[in-house]
């Protein structure tokens, strides 16, 4: 009885098992990009995380997205050690970008990522733009950026400043600027490096820093909250909302400016198509009102730049901090 079934069936069995093979081959390519990542190359709390979040939350809440994204931290070397390990293992990821800056493109500039260079990677887009600021503790002695020039012409020792960023590094420079301006070489100064702008504003609060420099939105959260005073924002204007009564340093006197954009890269290796699927999510992520809301309540303001374009202001951006290196002494590392 059961060889006289198999004979019957076996070829209507066979005739399933393929139909069920293409079928499960063609969901699995259905699927492809329904596990996205975004690596925040830094531990959490910083303008990484934050970026990070604002993309998951953002591409959730926008059904652009199958499955929730995955934050993953990866700190190490400012960016290095993400940007090393992407190139290296995770090049072809088609779901995997990860967060960058301005900061990346001046580690770039400085050869802090190896030998791995800008073109290494596909760089994907910018969705906001942040701006640095000089912060010390609300206690602080110094209340304006004027205060704070004069103690560092007068003994530029005395003052520990502090970032999310080694020496080089775009919240080093933000540093370097303010001591410029005092007369003063940044080769002079007291600097601690932190992994990240979280780690370097809690040893801020901690009273580890006399002050920390980072970008307005990681302050976005304690502006009320009695414990910071932020002496200057470096734009071009005053930023509004809850920034308004933050004066810039140059009305102060000072043309500092630092705009930092917050985006995305992604492996050398992923597809034209893949890399066009994250670019498109992008644009149309940031042309939704409840994006615009999130990103406008987290601090930052608006920017969108993406796809090729976005390549070629980061390469271009990159031999600018070039130049930026040498007029402040650092000089290029490659």
């Amino acid at each position: 009885m059961k060889t006289r079934l198999c004979r019957g069936h076996c070829p209507l069995l066979l005739l399933c098992l393929l139909v069920w093979a293409a079928l499960s081959t063609g969901c699995q390519k259905q699927q492809a990009g329904s596990n996205p990542e975004c690596i925040a190359p830094a531990k959490p709390g910083g303008g990484y995380d934050l970026t990070c979040r604002l993309l998951a939350n953002g591409l959730q809440h926008a059904d652009l997205i199958g499955q929730p994204m995955i934050v993953s931290y990866m700190p190490g070397g400012i960016g290095a050690v993400a940007y090393n390990q992407v190139n290296a293992t995770r090049d072809r990821d088609p779901d995997l970008v990860v967060a960058a800056s301005s900061g990346a493109a001046m580690n770039l500039a400085l050869g802090k990522f190896g030998h791995y260079g800008v073109d290494t990677v596909r760089w994907l887009g910018a969705f906001a733009t942040d701006y640095g600021v000089v912060v010390v503790p609300a206690d602080s002695p110094y209340h304006d950026l004027s205060e704070l020039v004069a103690a560092l012409k007068h003994d530029p020792g005395s003052i520990v400043f502090g970032a999310g960023g080694s020496i080089g590094s775009q919240d080093w420079m933000k540093v370097a600027l303010v001591a410029q301006a005092a007369g003063v070489a940044p080769k002079n100064l007291r600097f601690v490096s932190y992994e990240g702008g979280g780690e370097a504003l809690g040893a801020l609060l901690g009273h580890h820093l006399d002050v920390f420099t980072g970008d307005a939105s990681e302050m976005a959260g304690h502006l009320g909250s009695g414990r910071v005073r932020v002496l200057a924002v470096l734009a071009d204007h005053r930023l509004g909302r809850e920034y308004a009564d933050i004066p810039t340093a140059k009305e102060q006197g000072y043309d500092i400016e630092w705009p930092t954009w917050r985006g995305f890269y992604m492996g050398p290796n992923v597809s034209d198509a893949d890399y066009e699927r994250w670019v498109h999510k992008l644009k149309t992520l940031v042309a939704s009102e409840q994006f615009k809301t999130r990103r406008r309540k987290q601090g930052l303001f608006p920017e969108a730049r993406f796809g090729r374009e976005f390549d070629r202001y980061v390469n271009h951006q990159v031999a600018e901090f070039r130049q930026l290196a040498n007029d402040v002494g650092l000089g290029h590392e490659q």
